[in-house]
């Protein structure tokens, strides 16, 4: 049954994104970037398109700020937020019981706590930048006192990045320039472990052999240090396509997870300007993950997820395009991500290479970091600061709303088709209305009842669907199948070109051609564009005084395949006659020899008849401007033409039965042809007279006669149709 549903499912998927329009379509969700568009509320995401319960999230406490950095907890479940803002003075740690609330235990003058780490004794360590120290506070609460200050040391890093904590040792992450430090974690002297040529050291993180992992910004490199072995050196493990590792993971085999962002390269995030003492300019460029939570900004290229095997040997696991991984974590045997900038957190598949889960979305533009609870993990979230918790357990009921749908037109809804190996383990909602928002008038959320032949919804434009997933329910794809209610296409505009045909079948443009245009509305602009129409740009025509030529811009709001029909009119005339019919294309070119000289006007009908049975079929009209057809040349009347002198007297009148009198020219002895204005100098009537002198041209050793003279007159009406007259005078 399940097989059989998977391909009928498949087929109808692809009838409605096919060409015809007509008929039930089927608005079908199955694909994870489909599925992310929805709200989820317990329910987890699929890469490979199937929805689940997922854990039982909620909020533990806001901490009134911007940004928190870092997490950590006690073995008594209590949280430790490392805090900061955009301002002197925001660096401040607040432990978070497992009630939710807060208290502030410290406070420093620097802007960010970038590091807070709960060590073995009790006490609570706080790294923090730019130009920090690493603070030590006192389980019981008290006075914070300064374990290590970067100003002290040879190198003076700007930043403090992250610590961790192997036997009677704490060690620091640093960047500008990128070292470990190591300092006893009763209080000593700072030692520096090791330097790098990178900008930063991201992240550290302790194996449980003891060994110590670091990742870098700038070259991307994952380095291990044995630092219990005598004279150890630091060993890079890997160099990651990406410029910046922001976080590791260890699972329980000791294979390494780790993520990195940013492409190598110089970077596009804007640099931090630091001055020395010395009146010495430098530019330390923070990492892009820090300057794109605290900007709310993305990273270029996405980040990716790496696995390191027992081996050594590394793997690219995941890419995401649109999320910043700032923190991983294992919870028993799942690899979760917190990311940004849409505040997700994902499970990872590490057996699968691409393969993950939407398991969260956080109310904040950024996942930070996590930390282990006993049931379950804590997420530390900026833009806004808050901390959430993820339970051990599933949400239950879990639910999911899709995104809403909008089908382009009044619809009639039908089946609901949905995939599934557990039917009983999920319940089905849908809700319908006229306007995009759900909010302003739609029906209430109604119930689908299995196999029912309609989703029991009111017929409207827009619909959305709810699914409630129970413990152990799994739904892979939700179908819902509409009607759309026919309307009558629409003829939006017409242009006529008289003295035109379009080339049919001819494979380049033609030598001589004019551009036929809509005309334009409120502007000189002789081009109108319709948005609901391609192929609206000008139309290459050949020009032909024999032929006419009409365009026409439509389009049908169910986007269905149109026949169209032209029918003409004279002016003043009552009955319409058909030019031509089952037209496909969005122009048509006729003899006008077909029409009697004189004025009219074009009708194009448009039909959706090629999709539809003759009684659900609907159709449209427009009529074009008034065009005239004139294929006649003007009718000469008296004509004379006499010498006076050493000039010629010209006098021709002329009439024209269906449009003015254009211009004239003359011509004597053969000579070139001249301009000349009509009586009143205006041409611009049926009838013109021309009353002018020419000048005799200089007769040439080659006329036999010089008494004799050729005459002639050529006369044009608006559509260029020429008449002709000489004489001969002696």
């Amino acid at each position: 049954m399940v097989r059989r549903f998977f391909t009928g499912l498949t087929m109808l998927a692809g009838l409605a994104c096919g060409a015809m329009a007509q008929g039930t379509k089927l608005w079908s969700v199955d694909r994870y970037e489909d599925l992310a568009k929805g709200t989820s509320e317990g329910v987890a995401i699929r890469s490979d398109g199937r929805l689940e319960a997922g854990p039982a999230t909620s909020l533990l406490a806001a901490t009134g700020g911007n940004y928190v950095w870092s997490l950590t907890a006690d073995a008594a479940g209590n949280g430790y937020a490392g805090v900061g803002g955009t301002s002197a003075g925001s660096a401040a740690v607040l432990k978070i019981g497992q009630d939710g609330k807060t208290s502030r235990i410290f406070e420093g003058k620097e802007l960010g706590v970038q590091s807070v780490r709960v060590l073995t004794d009790g006490t609570v360590v706080a790294a923090t930048s730019p130009d920090g120290k690493v603070y030590r506070i006192p389980a019981g609460g008290g006075a914070a006192t300064v374990l290590f200050d970067a100003a002290t040391t040879a190198e003076k890093p700007k930043y403090l990045w992250d610590t961790a904590e192997i036997g009677d040792s704490l060690f620091i992450a640093t960047g500008a320039p990128a070292a470990v430090y190591r300092v006893p974690v009763r209080g000593g002297t700072a030692e520096l472990l090791f330097r790098t040529t990178d900008q930063h050291i991201r992240c550290l993180m302790v194996a449980r052999d003891g060994v110590l992992w670091a990742g870098s910004d700038g070259a991307g490199v994952i380095y291990r240090i044995a630092t219990t072995a005598r004279d150890a050196k630091p060993f890079a493990v890997y160099a990651a396509p990406k410029r910046e590792i922001t976080a590791l993971a260890m699972d329980a085999a000791g294979v390494v997870y780790a993520a990195g962002v940013g492409a190598k390269g110089p970077t596009s995030l804007a640099p931090l300007p630091v001055t020395g003492n010395v009146g010495v300019s430098l530019t330390i460029l923070q990492p892009g993950s820090a300057s794109a939570a605290s900007a709310n900004t993305v990273i270029p290229e996405g980040s990716e997820v790496y696995r390191i095997g027992l081996d050594g040997a590394p793997s690219k696991l995941l890419a995401l395009k649109d999320d910043v991984v700032y923190g991983l974590a294992f919870r028993g045997e799942a690899l979760l991500a917190a990311t940004g900038n849409r505040g997700r957190v994902y499970r990872v598949d590490t057996q699968v290479p691409g393969r993950f889960t939407d398991v969260a979305h956080l109310e904040a533009s950024q996942g930070m970091a996590f930390a282990a609870v006993k049931d379950g993990l804590l997420v530390g979230t900026s833009n806004s600061g808050k901390v959430f918790k993820l339970r051990d357990r599933l949400t239950s009921p879990a639910v999911y709303t899709s995104a809403v749908f909008d089908a382009q037109g009044f619809s009639q809804w039908g089946r609901a088709e949905v995939r599934s190996e557990v039917p009983a383990a999920f319940d089905l909602y849908a809700r319908s209305g006229n306007v995009e928002s759900p909010l302003m008038g739609w029906s209430e959320w109604m119930k689908v009842a299995p196999g029912a032949a309609s989703i029991g919804v009111p017929p409207a434009r827009f619909v959305q669907w709810r699914t409630v997933v129970r413990e152990g329910g799994t739904i892979g794809a939700v179908a819902l199948n509409y009607l759309q209610a026919n309307t009558a296409p629409v003829v939006d505009e017409i242009a006529v070109q008289p003295g035109t045909r379009v080339a049919v079948g001819t494979g380049s443009a033609p030598a001589t051609t004019m551009q036929i245009s809509f005309p334009a509305q409120n502007s000189s602009t002789p081009v109108l564009t319709f948005p609901i129409e391609s192929g609206t740009g000008p139309l290459t025509a050949q020009k032909d005084k024999t032929g006419v030529t009409v365009r026409w811009a439509a389009h049908d709001d169910n986007g269905d395949d149109l026949m169209f029909a032209v029918f003409y009119k004279g002016v003043g005339e009552a009955n319409w006659h058909l030019l031509k019919d089952r037209i496909s294309d969005r122009f048509y070119s006729f003899d006008a020899s077909l029409l009697p000289d004189g004025s009219y006007t074009l009708k194009v009908e448009a039909s959706d008849a090629p999709v539809h049975t003759d009684a659900a079929s609907l159709k449209s009209e427009k009529v074009s401007d008034v065009f005239v057809v004139d294929t006649t040349p003007p009718m000469p009347g008296a004509f004379a033409a006499t010498v006076e002198g050493t000039k010629v007297r010209v006098r021709l009148e002329v009439h024209d039965a269906t449009s003015p009198i254009a211009h004239a020219e003359y011509s004597i002895d053969a000579g070139p042809w001249q301009y000349v204005e009509p009586v009143g100098k205006v041409s611009d009537a049926m009838t013109e007279r021309y009353d002018f002198l020419a000048a005799i041209p200089n007769t040439t050793a080659t006329v036999t006669d010089a008494k004799e003279h050729l005459v002639a007159v050529r006369v044009y009406d608006r559509y260029e149709n020429v008449v002709s007259v000489k004489t001969v005078l002696r």
